[in-house]
């Protein structure tokens, strides 16, 4: 199935989320063309300022992506990153000291007041400021010294996805602007131009993914396990189940989980895991082995991994050779695809969440 198939097929179904769902491969192609000499001259300019962390800020997804940068940042390029804490700065009006921060502020709208006033503090604190935003006309972007648009065109499904992988990789595209080690740029720049053939393999479960959540129609909460990189997937995925399908889903570390929270698993408890191969891969698949057996929980699996697709009640296969650092970009679009055939199985409407609107504005 070609990608014009796809999204022939996803426009056929006049369903805006599902469309916006495929566009995915395409937006994150047309982005590492468009916006990668952008960002990597931004990323030049960074280097000549002085700052020795990050401090970012972001709300919903866009506090996801954060989550993501976190991981990757801080492997490859070992810097720290503080995710932020907005009401400081909007309600409390006593924001921390930003003292060797580049501060950086997330949003898909560029809209929200709190986000806002997180990068005008940094610029009255002197620092330099970064927006990473889908409207580059937005008031973040307008307020920041530097914009990186993700250009994921116009979204108009209240549940984000495509603003999300295409947030993921702009931190990828900057992460590989940002290394020192300029051996490593070529190897990485050659991974990301990989990523939207994954992306667009993954979309080809939809079928698979459409029959196999019919088991869940009934499900009112679970667990989404991941850890690492993965985290961020465990957290998005999370939220995706929350805003479209109303269950009740607390997305973890493996590691968290273990200090208290396993204690609810009992038998027919779902799980939901992202379980690429990796460093944290064994970890994930011991605890999900002993889960399964001594407490009969029922477990979905994303993965490219044979034993960990084995193991699962549900198994939903990732392509084979997806680096560890790339594979939230591509591991979420299952995801997705469970959160929005869940929806449609439990009677929801996808395009309309409830109490929801497409655009948050929080003080």
């Amino acid at each position: 199935m070609q990608r014009e198939r796809l999204l022939t097929y996803s426009e056929g179904d006049n369903m805006t989320l599902l469309k916006e769902i495929f566009e995915q491969p395409t937006i994150l192609e047309r982005l590492l063309t468009s916006q990668r000499e952008n960002i990597e001259v931004i990323a030049q300019k960074l280097q000549t300022k002085e700052w020795h962390y990050v401090f970012l800020a972001g709300r919903g997804t866009s506090d996801n992506a954060g989550r993501y940068a976190q991981y990757l940042w801080g492997s490859y390029n070992r810097i720290p990153i503080a995710l932020g804490t907005p009401s400081l700065f909007s309600i409390y009006g006593q924001p921390p000291l930003l003292k060797g921060a580049l501060v950086i502020g997330v949003s898909q709208s560029g809209q929200s007041p709190d986000i806002l006033s997180v990068i005008v503090e940094g610029k009255r604190q002197g620092r330099p400021t970064l927006a990473i935003t889908n409207d580059p006309a937005s008031p973040l972007a307008q307020e920041a010294d530097f914009v990186i648009d993700i250009n994921a065109g116009e979204e108009r499904a209240v549940a984000a996805t495509k603003s999300y992988t295409a947030q993921l990789m702009v931190m990828a595209i900057l992460s590989n602007a940002l290394q020192k080690d300029t051996s490593f740029y070529a190897p990485r720049l050659d991974a990301m131009s990989r990523v939207p053939e994954w992306v667009e393999q993954c979309l080809m479960l939809d079928e698979q993914i459409d029959h196999a959540v019919q088991r869940y129609r009934y499900m009112d909460q679970c667990v989404v396990l991941g850890r690492g990189y993965n985290y961020a997937t465990a957290f998005e995925w999370s939220l995706k189940l929350k805003e479209l399908c109303y269950v009740s889903a607390e997305p973890y570390s493996s590691a968290d989980f273990l200090h208290g929270p396993v204690a609810v698993i009992e038998r027919g408890y779902p799980i939901m895991a992202v379980n690429p191969g990796g460093a944290v891969y064994e970890s994930i698949y011991n605890l999900l082995a002993d889960l399964q057996q001594k407490r009969r929980a029922e477990i979905l699996t994303i993965s490219d991994k044979t034993e960990a697709l084995d193991q699962a009640d549900i198994p939903l296969p990732l392509p084979q050779g997806i680096p560890e650092w790339l594979s939230p970009i591509v591991s979420i679009i299952p995801a997705q695809l469970v959160g929005y055939h869940l929806t449609q199985a439990k009677g929801y409407d996808t395009e309309a969440p409830r109490g929801l609107e497409k655009v948050t504005k929080t003080e």
